[in-house]
């Protein structure tokens, strides 16, 4: 079930005589007809498989580059469901609908109750009243408190304190870059706070009662809890961090677990002493004991017992510290499974997703003339070819209504950065062409073959002055044959017309044809006649505006383009590469996006 604020109706006027086709030159509505279109994320609408031939899970869920993963049965159903934050203010939630399955967890909602966590969050029983309540950070580095004022069963989370404070009244600092947690960890039916600092050390802070508002105040008892101090090994260099705390040896007491910016593995530090008087003594052991992971830095533990056969199992989220963050930019949800009283690494991505690192660019054609679309994701930089960007390929071998999509390589092409692909039939050929951009701002023009893409000019167009040049096709003035338009790094448009035909194009920049529309660094557009009156609108992607919508008050043949409203309820995200496709072949292009987070949004109708 989504959310009821993810949906939004958009009323189409029927337009005359207009037939819809591709969203490169029609509008969303079918000759004779009007509608109103309800345009929603969605997740999963189609079947995506990688090479080796397995599904994937959640294939549009936008990729992860910082996942902080949390289990909670917020339910009280008796499985764990899953939270997990990626950007900042957002809260996922994946309840657990068929524990025990292959794919357990269903995606609801990337807005949890519409609640605003900061940069972090926690579910603890703070009033002690058996159910789950919320801490998240409030901008900026304070401890926002939710009092769930609901049931077991169905929470209702109520902002009850905007900072959680001391008994002096005085609101307690939490640096945003360190997750802190609660716990009892001694026993005594109190719950303790601690927080962690950039030095190394942990805080504890003890609860001493409500204040009368019913809001748990607490008494710092040390900020040097246990004389506990992480550093880098060989050095003194320390960080952001965050923990977790759990009696991993079942010996009755909370042993800790530490992720810090400076380390690559997990730490375990391990409680030597008893529930009523903890002991912490003797050095950090990097965790799992036969095989310590080893990441980019500033892993988040997350245990629970995930199989459902009395022992606790160890997530990670993996949030990139000091050791090449690159690599983990498509791999960084970790599950380990305790067995045999062992840890055993499963998956370093336990939602599975595309996912090409960071920065990706979508584009859709016929690149086997099959008639149906097949799919290019590029990246950044890929993770694991970090000298260069990569285009993925997905074949559908599904059909032009039925579109089941395979992972069957990678592109052939010289090393660069930043590519970002435009697919369209530029020499009338039937097979989808590619223009390329890259980050130097040069644009490729390569020729499909029906076997692989040839090098035709290596630079068909460059942008007079910016970098990171992202490249669309459409015909913006209605003769016939494909132009280009160019996002840039420093947020503007450019337009090169097409005067040399539909079977040899040749791109002429024409300066200032897009005077005044652009957006605050990177843009990245999409043209689709959305309003269905015959002429090109413009989407625009961006790095700090999210999306913006300019609708063609023109004409087909001479567009003028004017910011509006954006015509439909969709997730912010920095560095979104918009694209329209019909990808069922339904009559009605879906909303794709590329993301920051290196995967595909998408919204269909």
């Amino acid at each position: 079930m989504i959310e009821n604020r993810l949906l939004k109706t958009l009323t189409v006027v029927l337009i005359a005589g207009l037939t819809t086709s591709a969203c490169t030159s029609s509008g969303f509505v079918k000759e004779g007809e009007s509608s109103s279109l309800h345009y929603y994320q969605q997740v999963n609408p189609f079947p995506f498989f990688d090479d080796q031939g397995n599904k994937i899970t959640y294939p549009f869920m936008g990729g992860f580059n910082t996942p902080r993963p949390v289990f909670a049965d917020i339910d009280n159903d008796g499985d764990p469901d899953l939270f997990l934050q990626e950007n900042s203010e957002d809260l996922m939630f994946f309840e657990n609908t068929a524990p025990g399955t292959e794919a357990p967890l269903e995606w609801k909602t990337n807005k949890y109750k519409d609640l605003d966590i900061g940069e972090w969050f926690r579910f603890v029983d703070m009033d002690q009243d058996g159910d789950l309540d919320l801490l998240a950070e409030q901008p900026y580095s304070y401890i926002r408190y939710y009092r769930n004022e609901g049931t077991k069963e169905e929470a209702n989370f109520v902002l009850a304190a905007d900072s959680l404070r001391d008994i002096n009244g005085t609101p307690i600092f939490s640096d945003r870059q360190n997750i802190p947690n609660v716990t009892d960890i001694d026993c005594d039916g109190k719950l303790d706070l601690f927080i962690g600092s950039l030095d190394g050390t942990l805080a504890r802070y003890e609860s001493k009662g409500r204040d009368e508002n019913e809001i748990p105040q607490f008494e710092l008892v040390t900020s040097r809890f246990q004389n506990i101090e992480i550093v880098k090994q060989f050095g003194t260099m320390h960080g952001a961090n965050t923990m977790a705390f759990m009696d991993i040896d079942s010996d009755g007491d909370q042993d800790i677990f530490w992720g810090d910016f400076f380390e690559p593995s997990i730490l375990l530090l391990e409680n030597r002493g008893s529930c009523s008087n903890p002991q912490f003594v003797g050095e950090p052991i990097s965790f799992p004991r036969s095989n310590p992971v080893m990441t980019s830095g500033y892993n988040v533990p997350s245990l629970v017992d995930w199989e459902n056969d009395g022992d606790m199992d160890l997530f990670l989220g993996v949030l990139g510290g000091a050791y090449n963050t690159n690599e983990t930019t498509s791999e960084n949800f970790y599950f380990f499974e305790q067995k045999d009283n062992d840890f055993h690494l499963t998956t370093r991505q336990f939602l599975t997703m595309l996912d090409a690192g960071d920065e990706s660019i979508l584009s859709t054609g016929d690149l086997d003339g099959d008639g149906d679309l097949d799919l290019l994701l590029a990246n950044k930089i890929d993770p694991s070819a970090s000298k260069t960007s990569v285009v993925y390929r997905y074949e559908n071998k599904g059909t032009s209504t039925a579109p089941e999509f395979h992972l069957t390589g990678t592109l052939d092409l010289p090393k660069a950065y930043h590519f970002a692909p435009a697919l369209a039939d530029l020499n009338n050929d039937g097979l989808a062409d590619m223009i390329l951009g890259s980050w130097k701002g040069k644009m490729a023009y390569y020729r499909n073959t029906g076997n692989g893409f040839e090098l035709v000019n290596e630079v068909i167009a460059e942008l007079d002055r910016g970098s990171n040049v992202v490249p669309t096709l459409t015909d913006i003035d209605n003769d016939g044959d494909l132009d280009l338009i160019a996002g840039q790094s420093g947020g503007e448009i450019a337009l090169y017309r097409n005067t040399g035909g539909i079977d040899s194009p040749v791109f002429e920049l024409e300066k200032d044809a897009f005077a005044g529309i652009e957006v605050r660094h990177r843009s990245a557009p999409a043209l689709t006649d959305w309003d269905g009156d015959g002429d090109q609108d413009l989407f625009l992607g961006s790095k700090i505006d999210g999306y913006k919508y300019f609708r063609n008050d023109g004409t087909a043949e001479v567009p003028n383009f004017v910011e509006a409203e954006f015509p439909f309820e969709v997730k912010f995200t920095q560095l979104g590469s918009p694209y329209f496709a019909d990808l069922n072949d339904d009559g009605i292009p879906e909303f794709l996006s590329g993301t920051r987070g290196g995967g595909i949004l998408y919204y269909g109708n």
